[in-house]
C-alpha cells in the first residue's frame, strides 16, 4: 500500500472508512476583500439580501500563519497541492506574492483562483505559478460588465491584455465561466474564447445562488435552451477547436433542476478524505461548504482536526448518503465527478455505491471521456 500514491491512498481511505493518509490538496481563503462585485458571489453581490459588513470584508491571513498551517498539513504525509483564493480575490492581498512563493518553495502544485484584474500577469510568470482559475464569465464585453457591474472602465481591455501575456509565454491556465441569466447565451463563444487563448480547460458552472443573488438565475426557458441546443453546440465547437472543457459535467448540473446545481446522491463525496478548506478567521471545512464545519485553527491545530471526532462524524454521515441540502449546490463537483470514476475503475461500481449510500442496484457514472475533453 505504501507504493501508492497520495490522492490514490485517499481513495483506499474512503474504501476503508478511515483516512489513511492527510488530504492532498487544501484550500486556503487568504483574503475577503474584492476587486469587484460579481452578482452571482454569495458574500460581494449587488443583490444580497444583507449584505457583508465592511468589517469583514477587511479580513485577510498574515504570512506567517499561512506557513504554519503549510507545514501542519504538509506533516500528514501526503500534502502536494495548494489552491489559494478567498471570499473575495487573492491578488488583493497585500502580502500576496509572498505567500504564493511560500506554497511554491515547499515544492507544492499552486492553484490560484482570480478574476485576474488585480493580478501583475509577470509576477505570476515569475513566480511560476503552476495554474490559475481565472473567472471569466462572459465572452462579451456587454456580458462582462453584466456579470461585474462595479467594472466600469477598462477591465475587458487589461482581462484579455494579460490573456495574451499568458498565451506569448506559453502558460496555459484554465478559464471558469460562472453561468447565470446574463451570459447562458455565450456558452459556445466562451469556448471560441478558450481556443483564442489556448486555455488548458474552460470550466463551466452553473451558478449556485442564495441570499438574494437567485435573481440571475437561469430562466426555465434557458435551461431547456442550454440542454437541447447550447451545450450540444458548445460541446460540437470544443470538439472542433480542440478545446478542453467538463461540458458533460455541466449538462449533469443542468440536469439537476430548481436551485440544485450538482446531483450529489448519484456521484458521492469524496472531500473529506482528500481535501479541506480554510476560511480567513481560521475556520476549518470539511469541503468549500461552509455549513460543513471541523473546527477552528484558533482552537486546535491542523493535523488534529483531520483525525478528531468531528471529522470522523461528518465522513460517517456521506459514506451513508446523508447529505446537506446545500450539498445539491455542490462546489466540488467537478473533483467529485473525477475521484467517483476513480474509485469505481478501482474498486467497482457495487463498492461505489456502498461507500456513498446507495444500493448496489443504482446508476453508474459513465466512466468513458465525453466529447467535451473530460
Amino acid at each position: 500500500m505504501t507504493s501508492l500514491g497520495p490522492s490514490s491512498l485517499g481513495l483506499v481511505g474512503l474504501e476503508a472508512g478511515m483516512p489513511l493518509v492527510g488530504p492532498s490538496s487544501i484550500h486556503i481563503d487568504v483574503t475577503n476583500s474584492c476587486n469587484t462585485n460579481c452578482v452571482t458571489c454569495w458574500d460581494h453581490s449587488p443583490h444580497l439580501a444583507e449584505p457583508r459588513s465592511a468589517a469583514w470584508k477587511k479580513q485577510q491571513v498574515d504570512l506567517a500563519r499561512v506557513e504554519e498551517l503549510l507545514d501542519d498539513a504538509g506533516s500528514l504525509g501526503a500534502l502536494q497541492a495548494v489552491v489559494i483564493s478567498g471570499m473575495g480575490d487573492p491578488f488583493v492581498h497585500p502580502q500576496v506574492y509572498e505567500l504564493l512563493d511560500a506554497v511554491k518553495s515547499r515544492g507544492l502544485h499552486l492553484t490560484v483562483i482570480t478574476n485576474l484584474i488585480p493580478a501583475d500577469p509577470e509576477r505570476v510568470i515569475a513566480l511560476d505559478v503552476d495554474q490559475l482559475l481565472i473567472g471569466i464569465h462572459a465572452a462579451s464585453e456587454e456580458a462582462y460588465r453584466a456579470f461585474h457591474p462595479s467594472f466600469r472602465s477598462d477591465e475587458w481591455t487589461r482581462l484579455h491584455r494579460a490573456l495574451e501575456r499568458f498565451h506569448a509565454a506559453g502558460r496555459r491556465y484554465k478559464h471558469v465561466q460562472v453561468i447565470c441569466g446574463h451570459n447562458a447565451h455565450e456558452l459556445v463563444d466562451m469556448v471560441r474564447l478558450g481556443q483564442r487563448y489556448d486555455a488548458a480547460r474552460v470550466n463551466f458552472k452553473l451558478a449556485g445562488l442564495k441570499a438574494g443573488t437567485e435573481a440571475v438565475r437561469i430562466s426555465p426557458e434557458q435551461r431547456r435552451e442550454l440542454i437541447e441546443v447550447l451545450v450540444p453546440a458548445a460541446q460540437d465547437e470544443a470538439l472542433k477547436l480542440g478545446v478542453t472543457t467538463n461540458l458533460d459535467v455541466f449538462e449533469r448540473q443542468l440536469s439537476a433542476g430548481g436551485e440544485a446545481t450538482a446531483p450529489i446522491s448519484e456521484i458521492g463525496c469524496f472531500m473529506g478524505y482528500v481535501y479541506s478548506r480554510i476560511l480567513v478567521d481560521g475556520t476549518v471545512l470539511y469541503c468549500c461548504n461552509t455549513e460543513v464545519e471541523i473546527g477552528s485553527l484558533q482552537e486546535a491545530r491542523f493535523h488534529e482536526l483531520w483525525r478528531g471526532e468531528r471529522w470522523e462524524a461528518w465522513r460517517a454521515r456521506f459514506r451513508k448518503g446523508d447529505y446537506l441540502e446545500s450539498c445539491n449546490q455542490c462546489g466540488k463537483i467537478n473533483e467529485n465527478v473525477k475521484l467517483s470514476r476513480r474509485f469505481e475503475r478501482r474498486f467497482g461500481t457495487e463498492r461505489l455505491h456502498q461507500v456513498t449510500g446507495r444500493e448496489a442496484a443504482g446508476r453508474a457514472l459513465p466512466l468513458a471521456p465525453s466529447r467535451s475533453g473530460s
